[in-house]
């Protein structure tokens, strides 16, 4: 009777397991994802004005290559689904459709341009789909409570331009400032942390201001213009198309102010380069990712590692550029978020692990930054450091900064 009364209670043991077990094991799915995929949108601008960052969207497409040759995330493997914009918001606007609609997947990633991310936001928030780390620099990116499937990623526009205003202050506080920059968000994010970290002294300093717009042929009247301001320091908030123009002219009519470019259009190999290295001498900027062509680096085991990757999966691509570097880095970031979603990979749970990174360390990011997120905090990179152009790269000095964002 015992015998029996103890199989009878392990063979109950072992039913009650095995109903418990398929609960424990089960698997959370949202279109986009299954068993052997996870779907992933973009758009980026492989054409028009802002087309040097189209190599952004070419380097995330390889490190997919990458991770799928290695087994996937979590066994998946990654469809990456990447359309070209053009950098016009109409345009993004019908490209993300296709890709929730039409081709039906998990989470939009990385969609570049404020003025693309701006015009897609609400239809994103919406239709409850992840706008995940949004390749623009735009403060309003990080508000979860009115905008819960949005993310940032990289440090946010007014934060860079405060840093620059603590690096006047300190260093020419009784200079004159111009400023161009482009007509939307983006631009006017930028003047705005400028104009914060100034305080009062910015109705004083700054002397003028221009813009352009996306669809300009050049930006070299406004440059003239500038000059004939008298100002002696210049904020250059353009894209990497108008930024190497404006790098050119400055050096035609001997304009030498000091000279601040805003960090989206350092890369060496799409701006300084092309504007000339003779001209670009002296530039400062801020950065947070290791530069490719800055001997420091040379023995650093992360960039080693960065380089392996393009010689195998992007081998046209341009290891000058810090973009190559940037779109290894925000990808390695989705891939982490993937990764703490395990089996749930329902859109609720993407954007949580989003929230929910902690510490997270990139090898490419400069020492001393790691990525933290939180329910009520969707700015990933908050730090920065400044940095001068010099011969044919960029050299980093100072401190970490942080440049806090008022409301």
């Amino acid at each position: 009777m015992n015998v029996n009364k103890r199989m009878l209670l392990a063979s109950m043991a072992g039913f009650a397991i095995a109903v418990a077990s398929p609960a424990l094991a089960q698997k959370k799915y949202d279109t986009g994802a299954t068993d052997t995929e996870i779907k992933i949108g973009n758009t980026n601008p492989y054409s028009g004005p802002a087309s040097a960052y189209g190599t952004i969207g070419k380097t995330i497409d390889a490190y997919f290559k990458k991770v799928n040759a290695e087994g996937g995330i979590n066994k998946r493997k990654v469809n990456f689904i990447t359309y070209d914009d053009g950098y016009s918001p109409p345009k993004a606007v019908e490209q993300v459709r296709k890709l929730v609609e039409s081709d039906e997947v998990l989470l939009v990633f990385q969609p570049l341009g404020t003025p693309s991310n701006t015009a897609i936001q609400k239809y994103m928030n919406s239709k409850k789909v992840p706008q995940l780390f949004v390749a623009t620099g735009a403060t309003k990116w990080n508000d979860p409570k009115n905008n819960p499937w949005t993310m940032g990623w990289q440090p946010n526009y007014q934060s860079e331009g405060r840093i620059y205003a603590q690096y006047v202050l300190q260093n020419k506080p009784q200079g004159k400032i111009a400023i161009l920059y482009q007509n939307d968000d983006y631009g006017k994010d930028y003047v705005k942390g400028l104009k914060d970290g100034l305080g009062d002294k910015a109705k004083t300093m700054i002397v003028s201001e221009l813009p352009y717009e996306p669809a300009d042929p050049t930006v070299d009247s406004q440059i003239i213009n500038l000059k004939a301001s008298g100002a002696d320091i210049f904020f250059n908030a353009t894209t990497p198309k108008f930024a190497a123009q404006a790098i050119k002219k400055m050096a035609e009519i001997g304009w030498k102010p000091m000279h601040l470019l805003n960090n989206v259009s350092v890369s060496v190999g799409s701006v300084m380069k092309p504007a000339g290295f003779a001209a670009s001498q002296d530039i400062l900027s801020t950065g947070y990712l290791k530069d490719p062509t800055d001997p420091t680096w040379k023995d650093d085991a992360a960039l080693k590692e960065w380089a392996a990757f393009m010689d195998k999966y992007y081998p046209e691509g341009d290891k000058t550029s810090s973009f190559t570097v940037y779109g290894y880095a925000v990808a390695k970031t989705l891939e982490q978020t993937l990764k703490q979603c395990g089996d749930d990979l329902t859109r609720a749970n993407v954007m949580k692990q989003a929230a929910s990174l902690k510490n997270f360390e990139i090898g490419v990011l400069l020492p001393g930054i790691k990525i933290n997120t939180s329910p009520t905090d969707f700015a990933p990179i908050k730090q920065m450091q400044m940095m001068r152009f010099k011969g044919e790269s960029w050299e980093f000095f100072g401190p970490i900064m942080t440049g806090e964002v008022g409301s």
